[in-house]
């Protein structure tokens, strides 16, 4: 029997770029790397923002066992309605303010508490407390292994919340920013942390858009629809093994790999 879990976060996955470079990677990722349980953030999988009930099946079908999500969860109104289905896969962050659609706590198989929070600083939604909300989480669940995606801007804010629960959950991994740290460590009491895992998506890109539209936004400052980018694709994620005794976590390690397109 074994004595740790091994686990697979996928950074935000972004368009059908990003779709495509997890299908291209995760079998073979999975199996050489002895892979449990497989994670992601999929609030960009339909292009660029929101999900659709044919995208979320691709992904599960292509190996990814639950899905966090963020602020643009609520992009596509007709996916909404899903969030409210146990049956379905997908987290929006819990310190939503009470009564909104979905649920932002999930209990995978006998081990693990799965959690998605969203931060304040510099967010437009006006959200509950992080801090207070995943201390009772941590209080409700102290004998499960808890990982957290903590979907924030500000890094201030995700170091301080590493920090927080370090030691009363297994992981807190940062998402949002589209572009992964160099920060992943495991923090005094056990936690692992990274401030954010990246994005799965087009390379030549800003964030996964096409990087001219995001260059005349600067240029002239006027609105412009955003198109998820073509070609080459990176496939951001980390792996952590987490010990199933003392619920902290062993190992952590960044996944950065180019795909080139079919």
């Amino acid at each position: 029997m074994k004595n740790s879990l091994r686990i697979l976060f996928i950074g935000d996955i972004v368009g059908r770029p990003g779709r495509n470079a997890v299908k291209s990677v995760l079998a073979n990722l999975k199996k050489q790397e002895n892979i449990d349980y497989i994670f992601a953030n999929g609030e960009n999988l339909a292009a660029g923002k929101g999900m659709t009930i044919g995208k979320y099946q691709e992904m599960i079908d292509s190996g990814i066992n639950y899905f966090t999500s963020g602020n643009h969860i609520w992009n596509n109104k007709e996916f909404i309605p899903y969030l409210d289905d146990s049956k379905i896969k997908v987290l929006r962050p819990e310190n939503y303010p009470a009564g909104n659609p979905g649920r932002g706590i999930a209990e995978i198989g006998e081990d693990i508490v799965l959690v998605n929070l969203q931060g304040r600083v510099f967010m437009f939604d006006d959200v509950n407390d992080p801090f207070s909300t995943a201390q009772n989480i941590t209080n409700q669940f102290k004998d499960k292994i808890i990982i957290f995606d903590f979907h924030a801007e500000a890094t201030s804010e995700k170091v301080a919340l590493g920090y927080y629960l370090d030691g009363k959950a297994s992981a807190v991994l940062g998402t949002h920013t589209h572009v992964q740290t160099a920060d992943e460590s495991i923090l005094p009491n056990g936690t692992g942390y990274i401030s954010d895992i990246g994005m799965t998506g087009p390379k030549e890109s800003v964030l996964g858009v096409e990087k001219e539209i995001i260059i005349e936004k600067f240029l002239t400052q006027l609105p412009k629809s955003h198109k998820v980018a073509l070609g080459e694709m990176i496939f951001s994620a980390v792996i952590i093994e987490i010990d199933k005794k003392s619920k902290k976590t062993i190992k952590i390690n960044r996944i950065f790999q180019q795909v080139s397109p079919n």
